[in-house]
């Protein structure tokens, strides 16, 4: 094998291990876990609650509207930590940027509070 080859070996192997892994657990657990099947277990269960209706009843487009902004602004607020870590570091390009950055994010939550986004009604 080559050297260039050699470096990927580590991360070929891990990948082998992880996959193979995987599939042993599956394979096993078929085989080894009981088969025992009642009314009972093959209900429906969540979180101790009885389950009442269908569940395919239609959820409103503003939950998830609500759930995919909160993981854009939180996913940009990530992007703060190494910047604060950073900073002394950065200098004044770092601080402009990061200037930037926060406007770019201010611009797009004042657009969905425009948008009206976050409201229930």
């Amino acid at each position: 094998m080559q050297s260039d080859q050699l470096d990927y070996f580590p991360i070929l192997m891990q990948l082998v291990l992880a996959v193979g892994f995987v599939v042993a657990t599956i394979i096993g657990s078929s085989f080894l876990g009981p088969k025992r099947s009642s009314k009972n277990k093959d209900k429906n269960f969540e979180c101790g609650i009885e389950s009442v209706g269908n569940a395919r009843m239609p959820f409103s487009v503003k939950y998830f509207l609500v759930a995919i902004l909160f993981v854009l602004f939180d996913v940009e607020v990530i992007f703060m930590y190494p910047w604060a870590v950073n900073f002394r570091e950065m200098g004044w390009m770092g601080l402009a940027k990061m200037g930037i950055f926060m406007f770019l994010l201010v611009v797009g939550f004042f657009y969905v509070m425009k948008k009206k986004g976050l409201e229930w009604e």
